[in-house]
């Protein structure tokens, strides 16, 4: 009985540690989430600008110069 109490206590030291170890990730996986999402917003406010600015096509909306 003794053996599979300790057994036991391994395997809850072991999954306690592997869901720490999740919960790091998980939260360095949000701040990096948190960071792109800001860089991206970021990004489209400068585009929205320029194209008022300029009033051109944007260059994804025009044809190639082969057409």
């Amino acid at each position: 009985m003794q053996d599979r109490l300790t057994q036991l206590e391994i395997l809850v030291a072991h999954l306690t540690r592997t869901v720490e170890d999740l919960s790091d990730i998980v939260a360095r996986q949000s701040r990096e989430i948190d960071t792109l999402n800001r860089r991206v917003g970021l990004l489209m406010e400068r585009e929205a600008e320029r194209e008022a600015e300029g009033g051109a096509i944007p260059l994804a909306d025009q044809r190639p110069p082969h057409w």
